[in-house]
């Protein structure tokens, strides 16, 4: 790729609008999906780590399924839950006049969903290997446990969850398959760096190149 790059128009590639367009769209939508993977996701690994519920490996095997799922494949599961005339997407477009498919939100939404697994596992492995007994003594001299997870568990797992998040962010800037699939290749809207340089290929592989 070095050898066949093209140094002299580099820079005015490199400078273009679609290009900045394009990598503005990556760094914003990685971040949010980074921030609703551990809104949802430290809470999760917490219920994984310490709850005993039943059918607690299913919702185990159910968090890391983006895992092992085609990229397009989780993409056509979420237009199939979350579409316009989807399980979810039905009763948010009636009730709330929302359609994420083809939106900024939707490439939000399939980061996260590819990308929260990442950071479940790390929170949980984190969560298994921090002695609950510092939890249950909070608990035992009256703190809440919210307030036990928040004064006491969090700081512990501190490491666990930046490891996790830098991941996940990692994976959502990359992501192709699930946004391609659920939100689409608009220019400005949904098309992020990895879209732009699959379209690049197409017509212009010096350009992707760069």
């Amino acid at each position: 790729m070095l050898i066949r790059a093209p140094w002299r128009s580099l820079p005015d590639q490199l400078t273009s609008v679609e290009v900045w367009q394009a990598l503005r769209l990556s760094l914003i939508t990685a971040t949010a999906a980074t921030a609703v993977a551990l809104v949802l996701g430290v809470p999760l690994a917490w219920l994984l780590a310490r709850a005993r519920f039943p059918g607690r490996r299913v919702v185990r095997a159910l968090v890391t399924l983006p895992l092992v799922l085609p990229p397009v494949v989780g993409g056509v599961a979420l237009l199939l839950a979350l579409g316009r005339n989807g399980i979810v997407g039905r009763w948010l477009d009636s009730a709330f006049g929302v359609t994420l498919p083809f939106t900024t939100a939707g490439v939000v939404v399939a980061e996260a969903f590819v990308a929260m697994p990442f950071l479940v596992i790390s929170v949980e492995g984190t969560l298994r290997a921090a002695d609950p007994r510092y939890e249950e003594a909070a608990t035992t001299l009256g703190a809440s446990r919210f307030t036990a997870f928040r004064r006491v568990t969090l700081p512990m797992i501190a490491p666990g969850v930046a490891a996790g998040a830098v991941l996940a962010w990692a994976r959502a800037l990359g992501e192709f398959g699930a946004t391609i699939t659920f939100a689409g290749n608009f220019p400005g809207r949904t098309q992020t760096m990895p879209l732009s340089v699959y379209l690049a290929l197409q017509s212009d592989p010096a350009a992707a190149i760069a």
